[in-house]
C-alpha cells in the first residue's frame, strides 16, 4: 500500500507546535520502517527543499510560498495556508503520486489530520471519484482535538472519509456533533523508551531530596489546569512539604495569569533559562532554587532533558481538564516516571496501578494519593513498572499492527455507494489565488 499523511504539523522546527507533530512523525516513520511507501504532506520550513525522501519516507513541504511571508511558524497565517493547502495539494498528490500507483492495480491509504485538512479530503475524494479510482483508496480523517469543529461540513466529510479519533473520550465528545468515530490511539516513537540519562536523574534526586519535586510541561491554557497545579503546590507548602514545581509553558498570554496567581497565593516564582542545551543546561537552569516554589523555565526543554525530568521528579502533573489523549502522561510512563493525569482522554491510565488519576480540582486528592504511595515504596516501584509496561503497548509499531491496519483492511471492503462526481464536492477553483500578505 501507498500511504499519504495530510497534516499541518511535521518534523521541521517550523512545523512543530504540539502533539500533532509528535503523532505524524512517529506514524510516518513507523509506516516507512514497515516497508510501506509513505508520503507526509505538511506545512514545512520555507527555506528547506520542497521534497525530500530517504527511500520509503517522502517529505513534501507545502505552502512554502505562503510560509515565506509568515516566519512565525506553522500556524502563522493559518487561514491562507489552509486555503492554499486545500486548493493546490489534492490535484498534485493525485496526479503525481496516487493515481499512477492506483493504475498499477495497487491500493492507497490517506490519513488526514485535523480541521485544516477537511477540504483537502473532500477535494481529493471528488478527484478520485471523477477518475473512477475512489474504491481503491481508503481515506481516514482524524480528530486530535475539538478545534475547528464548528467549521467542518460533517455530512460531506462522513460521505468522503471514515472518521477516527484518538480516545474514547473524544469519541463521546464527537457524538454531540452527530459523528460516530472509530478510535485509533496515539503511539510512542522508539525514542520515547530510551533510558533517561542516569547521572542527570541522580543529580535531580540528590539536589531535591528534601523537597517534593513536581514538574508540569504544557501550553499555558486553562484546559491544562495550571491553577490546579498551583493549588497542589500551595497546599503542600502549607503542610510544610517544601514543594518545588518546575514549569514550562508556551508563549500564550495565559501564562501571565498563571504566574500572577502564583504570586497572589504567596508562592515565590523564579524565572530560569539554560545557557547551554541538553541535560547540562537543565541542571544549570534549576540549580539553587533557594526559597522559590515555582521555577518557570524560559528556555526550550529538549527530549533528553524531558525524559530525565519526568523520571527524576516525584510526580509529573499531567492533570488536564480536557485532554483528547494525554501524550505527556504516556511519555512519563515510558521512562518510568509517576504520572498524575486527569480523567478525560487518558484511556491508558488505571488509577493506583500505573498512574495517579485526579478526578477533582481538590488538591487534597493528589496529596492523599501521593502520601499513600510515598509511605509504601514498593507500591511506587510497582506503579513505575506497570507504567512502562502500559507504554510499551502504545509503541507505534504495536498501534499500527493492532489497530490501524485492521481498520484500513476493514474499510477497504466497505461499499461506497454511488460515486458519481456530479454529486460530490466541487473543488476550490484555481482562479482564486491566496495573497500571502493577507493570508493571516
Amino acid at each position: 500500500m501507498q500511504f499519504h499523511i495530510l497534516s499541518f504539523e511535521g518534523p521541521d522546527a517550523y512545523a512543530r507546535s504540539g502533539g500533532l507533530a509528535t503523532r505524524v512523525i512517529g506514524l510516518s516513520n513507523t509506516l516507512a520502517q514497515l516497508d510501506c511507501e509513505t508520503h507526509l504532506w505538511f506545512i514545512g520550513d520555507p527555506e528547506l527543499p520542497g521534497h525530500e525522501d530517504d527511500g520509503k519516507l517522502h517529505l513534501h513541504r507545502w505552502c512554502q510560498w505562503v510560509s515565506q511571508h509568515h516566519p512565525g511558524g506553522v500556524y502563522d497565517g493559518e487561514e491562507g495556508k489552509a486555503a492554499d493547502y486545500n486548493r493546490s495539494l489534492p490535484p498534485f498528490l493525485a496526479a503525481e503520486a496516487l493515481v499512477p500507483h492506483l493504475q498499477r492495480s495497487l491500493r492507497g491509504v490517506v490519513l488526514a489530520e485535523e480541521w485544516q485538512t477537511v477540504h483537502a479530503v473532500l477535494h481529493l475524494h471528488w478527484l478520485l471519484c471523477r477518475a473512477g479510482l475512489r474504491d481503491r483508496v481508503t481515506i481516514l480523517w482524524n480528530a486530535n482535538n475539538t478545534f475547528g469543529f464548528d467549521r467542518i461540513p460533517w455530512d460531506q466529510l462522513q460521505q468522503a472519509a471514515t472518521i477516527t479519533t484518538v480516545s474514547r473520550y473524544m469519541k463521546h465528545r464527537m457524538r454531540d456533533w452527530g459523528v460516530e468515530a472509530l478510535v485509533i490511539p496515539n503511539g510512542l516513537d522508539a525514542s520515547a523508551f530510551d533510558p533517561p540519562d542516569r547521572p542527570t536523574v541522580q543529580a535531580l534526586r540528590r539536589r531535591f531530596r528534601d523537597r517534593v519535586l513536581l514538574t508540569k510541561l504544557a501550553r499555558w491554557d486553562p484546559d491544562k489546569r495550571w491553577m490546579g497545579a498551583l493549588d497542589i503546590v500551595q497546599a503542600l507548602k502549607q503542610q510544610g512539604a517544601r514543594p518545588l514545581l518546575v514549569a514550562r509553558g508556551g508563549s500564550e498570554e495565559y501564562g501571565m495569569d498563571v504566574l500572577k496567581s502564583a504570586k497572589a497565593r504567596g508562592l515565590q516564582v523564579s524565572d530560569r533559562a539554560a545557557s547551554v542545551p541538553g541535560t547540562k543546561g537543565l541542571l544549570e537552569a534549576i540549580e539553587d532554587p533557594g526559597d522559590a516554589d515555582v521555577l518557570n523555565l524560559k528556555s526550550f526543554v529538549d527530549t533528553e532533558s524531558r525524559s530525565a525530568l519526568f523520571r527524576g521528579a516525584d510526580a509529573v502533573l499531567a492533570n488536564s481538564e480536557h485532554e483528547p489523549f494525554g501524550l505527556v502522561g504516556l511519555e512519563t510512563m515510558a521512562v518510568g516516571g509517576i504520572a498524575a493525569t486527569g480523567c478525560s482522554g487518558e484511556d491508558y491510565a488505571v488509577p493506583g496501578q500505573n498512574a495517579l488519576v485526579l478526578e477533582t480540582d481538590d488538591p487534597r486528592e493528589f496529596i492523599s494519593f501521593f502520601h499513600s504511595m510515598q509511605q509504601e515504596p514498593h507500591r511506587m516501584a510497582q506503579m513505575r513498572r506497570a507504567g512502562r509496561a502500559t507504554a510499551r503497548r502504545y509503541a507505534w509499531p504495536d498501534v499500527v499492527d493492532r489497530v490501524l491496519m485492521p481498520r484500513v483492511e476493514e474499510r477497504s471492503y466497505e461499499r461506497l455507494g454511488d460515486l458519481s462526481p456530479a454529486d460530490e464536492y466541487v473543488p476550490i477553483p484555481d482562479h482564486h489565488p491566496v495573497d500571502p500578505v493577507d493570508a493571516d
